[in-house]
């Protein structure tokens, strides 16, 4: 227990060492950081929103409009299979989960059910296949029905959320905001935290915004001021013209969807000056988009963006190079803005702000000071109390206890772990938890001291009798830290996992670094008795 080979002194020696040259970057200032390289300069501790300030979005996912366009999208593929099947029918219905279908001919229903039946997706059974259709097609009587399933909706759900977190992560990322948080909650909701964002008003538009792009053609033989529409046809608004704004007609057959394109970047017309937005299409919506323009010049093309049009030009001559340009008034940022939205792509589904929260940087400021007042004070008041209680012991448990806030920090930093105010209070918590170890220590010593045990005897009864102690005490602290980890949230989970590091840092620095300290000055003192 008291024998320490040459070997395990230096490895003690360089652990401590790598631990604080790993954490000096969390000291050091932007222009000293700028001169360091990026692997090392980059090893430090994010600080989480309420350090930093920022924002917190809590957003919901519109599941409804998700179902919605399924259904719609059955409308128009019900109509397409019926016609090309004969089966003559008098109206198609849209309803919440589904559609119903009134058939001409009652006979049909078997012909018409077979029909519908490629319109089913198939959810589940991986490559080998033995999925179910998310499609329950039924006929009773002329009346046949196609309703979405339950395993279908839990299923458009779990994709619609997963592939709305992507694209939230992809348009702030666009932003350049560093380091944010973008989780799922529940079944429909996102947590975003921003930490450093200034204008949390553009980050909510953009994510706000559905970006749902489709070029499609102007009815020329309707008139938008009646607000009534032809069949195939609906009306929408512009955003071109400001308070003056008017309506088309607007096909809904989508001739070119937005998610064929390949980029998008905001510029300037070099005739005009003003802002627009250049696109490119990836080589299927090129080849439809050059099919479109040539079989409809002279004719005005609309470019619709979540339901407005936001520009409709006259299709002038053949586009087929894949490339375009969209004009509308646009300012740099709102150019920009749109830019972000089309490279991103669009949301499978509206999202709605539930919960809003905006940190200042200087409450932040505020809570880094008071954070580190805590944490020095109580560093200084456990020292005080251990140099008091144990004299020469106690300072090389206040050593201890200082090298293992360094590793704290430093396994923190190589982590790129995020701290927040918990967790700078699950630091100041594991000070006391830690030099607990310590006091075991050497009240174990001062008994075995007080029963007439020598000096060396009395070291070695005491590390090794409070050792266990130690071992059992943390060991249960390390399964509750776990079991809030696993089931609590962001804050909880900072609480929890800087806890967790400071126990474990103090088995190394409590059991084996203090006793290197006590056994190389009792080697060099050779003392007549032990200064507890």
């Amino acid at each position: 227990m008291l024998y320490f080979p040459r070997w395990k002194t230096y490895l003690i020696i360089a652990v401590c060492v790598l631990g604080t040259i790993l954490s000096l970057p969390n000291f050091l200032s932007r222009e000293t950081l700028a001169a360091l390289p990026d692997w090392y300069a980059g090893t430090r501790v994010n600080l989480g929103l309420d350090l930093r300030g920022g924002s917190h979005l809590l957003l919901e996912v519109d599941m409804n409009a998700v179902i919605h366009d399924r259904v719609e999208g059955l409308v128009d593929s019900a109509r397409t299979q019926l016609r090309t099947a004969n089966i003559g029918y008098t109206a198609i219905n849209a309803g919440d989960r589904g559609i119903t279908v009134q058939l001409r001919d009652p006979a049909q229903a078997d012909d018409a059910v077979k029909a519908l039946r490629p319109l089913a997706n198939t959810i589940g059974g991986g490559a080998l296949g033995g999925g179910q259709p998310d499609l329950d097609i039924r006929a009773n009587g002329g009346t046949v029905t196609a309703t979405l399933s339950e395993v279908a909706m839990r299923d458009r759900a779990t994709q619609a959320i997963e592939q709305s977190i992507e694209i939230v992560r992809r348009r702030i990322d666009e932003t350049g905001v560093n380091e944010p948080i973008i989780a799922r909650q529940g079944n429909d909701r996102i947590l975003v935290q921003l930490p450093g964002v200034e204008d949390p008003d553009r980050i909510k538009r953009l994510l706000g915004t559905t970006a749902k792009m489709t070029f499609r053609l102007v009815d020329m033989n309707a008139d938008p001021t009646t607000g009534r529409a032809p069949p195939g046809s609906e009306v929408l608004p512009s955003t071109e013209g400001g308070r003056n704004q008017q309506s088309y007609v607007v096909r809904k057959k989508v001739e070119v969807d937005g998610a064929n394109l390949k980029n998008a970047t905001a510029g300037t017309n070099p005739q005009t000056g003003e802002w627009v937005v250049n696109f490119e299409f990836d080589s299927v919506g090129a080849r439809r988009f050059a099919d479109v323009t040539r079989a409809n010049v002279s004719r005005p093309f609309a470019i619709v963006l979540d339901n407005k049009v936001i520009s409709a030009p006259v299709i002038r001559e053949p586009i087929t190079g894949g490339r375009g340009q969209i004009s509308g008034s646009f300012t740099a940022a709102g150019a920009n803005d749109l830019a972000v939205l089309l490279r991103a792509g669009a949301l499978p589904a509206p999202l709605k702000v539930i919960e809003e929260r905006t940190v200042g940087p200087d409450l932040g400021a505020d809570s880094i000071r008071a954070g580190l007042m805590s944490v020095t004070v109580g560093f200084v008041l456990v020292c005080a109390y251990m140099l008091a209680a144990y004299g020469l012991f106690g300072a090389f448990a206040c050593f201890a206890l200082l090298i293992n806030i360094v590793l704290t920090l430093a396994a923190l930093s190589m982590l790129h772990a995020t701290l927040t105010l918990p967790g700078i209070a699950g630091i100041l918590l594991s000070l006391g938890l830690s030099v607990d170890a310590n006091i075991l220590i050497n009240e174990r010593i001062r008994e075995e001291t007080k029963k007439g045990r020598g000096v060396f005897g009395a070291m070695e009864a005491g590390f090794s009798r409070a050792y266990s102690t130690i071992v059992d005490s943390n060991l249960t602290t390390v399964i509750k830290m776990a079991l809030l980890f696993i089931f609590g949230t962001g804050a909880i989970k900072g609480f929890a996992v800087t806890i967790t590091f400071g126990i474990l840092i103090s088995m190394f620095t409590a059991t084996v670094l203090v006793r290197l300290m006590m056994v190389s000055w009792l080697r060099q003192s050779r003392p007549a008795a032990l200064p507890v």
